[in-house]
């Protein structure tokens, strides 16, 4: 199965609820109504919702248009909105290149870096893989078995050993080693928890006494299914760990896709990634493109 056919397959829920919109030949008042607060239903924001419907309707309303050509109107202005924020992620910034990865326990942060680890393997990277969520004992076994699959070190630590201990060692043995990237797993944190927050501010203070400019980059992983909640989490964790970019994991259990605009629009960060799938082929590169057709079912 080609990505586009698996992206779209993931994306049924949403496209679903979209297409049924479209039942009439004519675009009237009606109809535009029905599709804002469609896109609002799905996650992409009251505002972004208005404003993709009103460039749909200027010059339109009460004209007979085909439900092809809304699509692909529909589309162009998603992916208008989108684009700027397509960006893969960059693991040639440094060498090793230090990639903090944060975000709430469920999200798919584990098996995210597993996948990433596993495509950067593949084009030939050393790869390294950091557990630093030491306190709980699964979640290490779990990143450990992902990084033998993908055929990359790991590092760990003793059960409920100091997280910014950890660190250090996984980023002094990467310098030794001369890995290519260093992906560093945290513990999956409540956004409401202060404490443990202030964690992540130690592991990065303590990565740069080694490498100064680490991390080269704070990604975050989000679950699309937990909708406008992600936005919260973002500006929370971004206020701590200074996260540079994001990816969207279980698209394809949700019927509100619609959370990857609003994430771009609202915050302004790059999305790596997004992930329909539990295998390691399951999360690639965000295409704007490819998302807003799949999106409204071209």
């Amino acid at each position: 199965m080609s990505w586009f056919k698996q992206l779209s397959d993931g994306l049924r829920k949403t496209t679903d609820s979209i297409g049924a919109v479209f039942t009439k030949r004519k675009l009237d008042a009606a109809t535009l109504e029905e599709l804002e607060e469609t896109l609002i239903l799905a996650d992409m924001g009251a505002g972004t919702a208005r404003a993709v419907v009103a460039e749909l309707a200027e010059g339109r309303v009460d004209k007979d248009i085909g439900e092809g050509e809304i699509k692909q109107l529909l589309a162009a202005a998603i992916t208008k909105r989108l684009a700027a924020y397509a960006v893969p992620l960059n693991t040639a910034a440094a060498s090793p290149c230090v990639i903090l990865v944060v975000g709430v326990n469920g999200n798919g942060k584990t098996t995210t870096i597993g996948k990433l680890a596993h495509s950067l393997t593949r084009e030939g990277k050393r790869v390294m893989v950091v557990a630093a969520d030491t306190f709980r004992a699964a979640a290490v076994e779990q990143l450990q078995r992902w990084s033998e699959r993908a055929g990359c070190s790991f590092v760990r630590g003793a059960e409920n050993a100091d997280p910014a201990s950890v660190a250090y060692a996984g980023i002094e043995k990467a310098v030794t080693d001369r890995v290519d990237v260093v992906f560093i797993d945290t513990a999956g944190r409540l956004h409401t928890k202060e404490n443990l927050m202030a964690e992540l501010g130690k592991i990065t203070k303590v990565i740069k006494k080694i490498l100064p400019l680490a991390p080269h980059a704070v990604v975050q992983v989000l679950d699309a299914t937990t909708g406008q909640n992600a936005l919260a989490q973002v500006k929370a964790f971004g206020a701590v760990a200074g996260v540079t970019g994001l990816v969207v994991t279980k698209l394809d259990g949700t019927a509100k896709a619609g959370i990857v605009v609003a994430l771009a629009e609202q915050l302004k960060l790059p999305i790596h990634a997004i992930g329909v799938g539990e295998g390691a082929e399951d999360l690639q590169a965000f295409s704007a493109d490819d998302f807003a057709r799949a999106l409204v079912g071209l």
